[in-house]
């Protein structure tokens, strides 16, 4: 197994691509659908002696365009398997559009989170340049939670992780002393590999220095960060030895890893509370505004997201009540941690994340 590593401005940072070669070749992830990093991506696998054609399955972990926007590409030089979580298939293949591709879609969105004019045209003006990262077509093969795939010997289950993306899925397998020499070589790093370790292709369900967006990621999602909160503690409790991430470098410790990002989204929900304590009613972008300040580019999308997400939390709680497009505060000194499941790391992580 291999990692090869592309460009990626819009988004986390450089996007992963790992290679499991051997009688088969199969790819997780493809990175975004640019002539630069479709170049990046021919290149990386040409060090490897592989091309396009020789691709012979790809493991989507979501939708996203910086994960399966090439999909469709490599598919049609190679008549590869697509495989993507049941959720995202539609959206891979093109049989439905993502609601911010889709101009009515999204302008109910803004209007319900109380999206200034000035900002929604600067966002509509980045989401309309970010649809031509959308390569779609490719012919998927959908799977479900717990359906397995083997490569090379290798047996994947699909771990779905709910959250960041509706259909977001984490690959998990077992690692051998020669797999993670492999990787190491390629410098992810793991630091594991006795055999009976464990490691999970995770995409952006965790990441080793952001936290992943809740909220403005997919906004298909009702419940999302009720729903990606269980899928930290589902980490957690799978106790994965080493996950490959996404974005970035690999993250040696994904429950502590999972854990700490937890904790984040409980401070989170406590300065929500705090802003409509300190300014009564407010919409979602007035919340945003006061936990993020002033937002640019796809920002304008994930700040209002992740706020909109975590009051539809605490409305859900009953803690909040939203009256049209504000939101009151209705118990004035809730128990947040009550609102989050307890791991066996309650109490012994702090939330040392960046972004949103």
């Amino acid at each position: 197994m291999k990692r090869i590593r592309l460009g990626n401005a819009v988004f986390e940072g450089l996007n992963n691509v790992y290679v499991l070669d051997g009688e088969t070749t199969a790819l997780v992830d493809t990175g975004i659908s640019t002539p630069a990093v479709e170049s990046e991506l021919a290149d990386g696998l040409a060090e490897f002696g592989l091309e396009f054609a020789d691709v012979d399955e790809i493991l989507l972990t979501h939708w996203h365009q910086d994960h399966a926007g090439l999909a469709g590409v490599i598919q049609r030089e190679s008549d590869c398997i697509v495989r993507a979580h049941e959720a995202d298939a539609p959206l891979v293949s093109g049989a439905e559009l993502p609601p911010s591709s889709d101009s009515a879609g999204r302008r109910a969105v803004f209007d319900r989170w109380g999206m200034p004019d000035a900002a929604r045209e600067e966002l509509e003006e980045v989401l309309d340049a970010n649809e031509s990262y959308r390569e779609v077509g490719a012919d998927v093969t959908p799977f479900a939670d717990g359906d397995r795939f083997a490569v090379n010997g290798i047996e994947f289950e699909a771990v779905h992780l709910p959250g960041h993306a509706a259909g977001l899925a984490a690959f998990a397998f077992d690692l051998t002393a020669a797999d993670t020499a492999a990787l190491d070589d390629h410098e992810t790093g793991s630091g594991r590999g006795d055999r009976g370790d464990t490691a999970a292709f995770v995409g952006d369900a965790i990441l080793p220095r952001y936290t992943p967006n809740v909220g403005g990621a997919d906004l298909r999602m009702t419940g999302a960060l009720d729903q990606y909160v269980h899928s930290l503690v589902r980490v957690i409790d799978r106790d994965w030895s080493v996950a490959y991430p996404g974005h970035r470098d690999t993250i040696t410790a994904p429950s502590r890893r999972a854990a700490v990002i937890l904790e984040h989204h409980r401070e989170r929900t406590d300065r929500v509370i705090d802003v409509l304590r300190e300014h009564g009613p407010l919409d979602t972008w007035s919340v945003s505004a006061h936990l993020f300040g002033d937002l640019s580019a796809v920002h304008i999308l994930h700040g209002p997201g992740e706020a909109h997400a975590h009051l539809e939390h605490l409305a859900d709680a009953g803690i909040v009540d939203r009256d049209g497009t504000e939101y009151a505060l209705v118990d004035a000194d809730p128990d947040v941690r009550s609102l989050f499941p307890e791991t066996r790391f309650c109490g012994r992580v702090e939330a040392e994340t960046e972004g949103q």
